[in-house]
């Protein structure tokens, strides 16, 4: 018997930036893409969808949260296509006295969340799903058998045999939130390529989740088995390098044909700007908004008002300015401008020119030294490059005085006050 479903993974619902201006529009966004995905399997008549772990993006979900997942998988569950997922990592509550997000959806019939039991020798032991309970670790759709085994950390590899052990079927499907070595961009929670193969013997398709990038694994002799489809919405920086989507399958008397069906999600772009040489804060900004422009006209990222886009953005280069003064607000105003970006994230990598070697201040006294790297300071400020020789004196004379114990918080208030003109900042 011919079954049809889609295999997608790593939803993230309930995901945003906190405290800042797009953190709602953000927060829908995981949303979107989940019901877009609900939408196609209407739309193609499939027999079920299969989410392999990491619905939620953390275990302990605000009410919200979990009305809107009611909301966006009812038309599933009124159309009688089963959605049946495992629990990932980010799922977990590590309360294990009470009820999970994710238990509660499948007792409300929403979901039908795998999970074996253990045997006392530390076997597996997949139960038939119990649909009064919600519970259970194994169940048939047609004439295929579907197991569910969640998150089990980074000794997964360990278990593959115990997994093989526990299922005596055929045509037979394992829903795994893992990751496979050399395929998956995440540090932990996979296994070997080795260590996943017997699996290839005992499940004619390994649905996979964990790592937010699509990859298909396959036998030494070039059968597809393991496959995983990534994250459909762009979950952190560094996945607009990833395509994004899930798959759609057809099965039938053990073989499996797949397609990846693309997503449409949040524009994301990585941005880099080299600022090496500039002289002053000002100079820097102008040539900020120059070369983010000309990136930005070269890319398919826009300042569409409904898709504004994630910015990770990089300044690197030796200047001759402190690089705090090009402060976050600064760069923002740029952005905002250029691209209007729903969120940011800067990572300044500016360094200050060095005017001296240790070379150069071998020989020297402490006084000369110290007044050298107190120049470098007073003149990194674009604002203080023409007083730096009074403000040295200035520094230099409260340092003594402080040292000395010959002026009490007033007096040296005094002094500053008597020294407004050289401190106050241009305007």
């Amino acid at each position: 018997m011919a079954v049809r479903f889609i295999h997608t993974a790593d939803i993230h619902l309930g995901k945003t930036y906190r405290h800042c201006s797009g953190e709602q529009a953000r927060y829908y966004d995981f949303f979107r893409t989940l019901a877009a995905i609900v939408a196609d399997a209407l739309a193609e008549q499939v027999d079920f969808v299969l989410i392999a772990g990491d619905l939620f993006h953390t275990g302990q979900i605000l009410p919200q949260t979990f009305a809107r997942t009611i909301e966006t998988l009812q038309p599933l569950k009124d159309a009688g296509i089963p959605c049946i997922a495992v629990e990932g990592n980010h799922d977990w509550i590590h309360r294990r006295d009470n009820i999970s997000w994710m238990e509660a959806l499948s007792q409300m019939g929403y979901l039908r969340l795998l999970r074996p039991t253990r045997t006392e020798d530390g076997g597996y032991r997949f139960e038939p799903f119990d649909e009064e309970q919600g519970a259970g670790g194994h169940l048939v759709i047609g004439d295929l058998n579907i197991y569910g085994l969640g998150y089990i950390g980074a000794q997964a590899g360990a278990h593959v045999s115990r997994i093989c052990e526990a299922v005596t079927t055929s045509n037979n499907l394992l829903l795994f939130h893992v990751g496979i070595w050399s395929f998956s961009p995440v540090e932990i929670g996979n296994m070997k390529p080795e260590e996943a193969l017997p699996l290839a013997d005992r499940f004619g398709y390994l649905a996979l989740g964990h790592g937010h990038k699509p990859y298909v694994v396959e036998t030494p002799d070039g059968r597809p088995y393991g496959f995983n489809p990534g994250s459909p919405e762009r979950v952190n920086f560094g996945e607009q390098k990833y395509a994004k989507g899930y798959y759609l399958i057809s099965a039938e008397q053990g073989c499996f044909s797949y397609q990846f069906r693309p997503t449409d999600p949040r524009p994301m772009q990585a941005v880099v700007v080299d600022l090496d040489g500039a002289s002053d804060a000002e100079s820097a900004l102008a040539t900020f908004r120059q070369r983010l422009t000309a990136a930005f006209n070269s890319s398919s990222a826009s300042a569409n008002e409904d898709r504004r886009p994630l910015i990770d953005l990089k300044l690197t280069g030796k200047v001759d300015f402190h690089p705090f003064e090009l402060g976050r607000e600064r760069l923002r105003a740029v952005l905002d401008e250029v691209c209007l970006p729903l969120h940011i994230e800067i990572r300044n990598q500016l360094s200050l020119v060095s005017r001296s070697s240790a070379d150069e201040s071998a020989g020297k006294s402490l006084a000369d030294i110290e007044q050298e790297v107190l120049r470098e300071l007073v003149e990194a400020s674009s604002d203080y490059k023409d007083r730096q020789d009074d403000l040295v004196e200035l520094s230099l004379a409260i340092r003594d005085l402080v040292l000395r114990g010959e002026a009490e918080d007033d007096e040296l208030l005094a002094v500053l006050e008597k020294n407004a003109d050289v401190v106050r900042r241009k305007v």
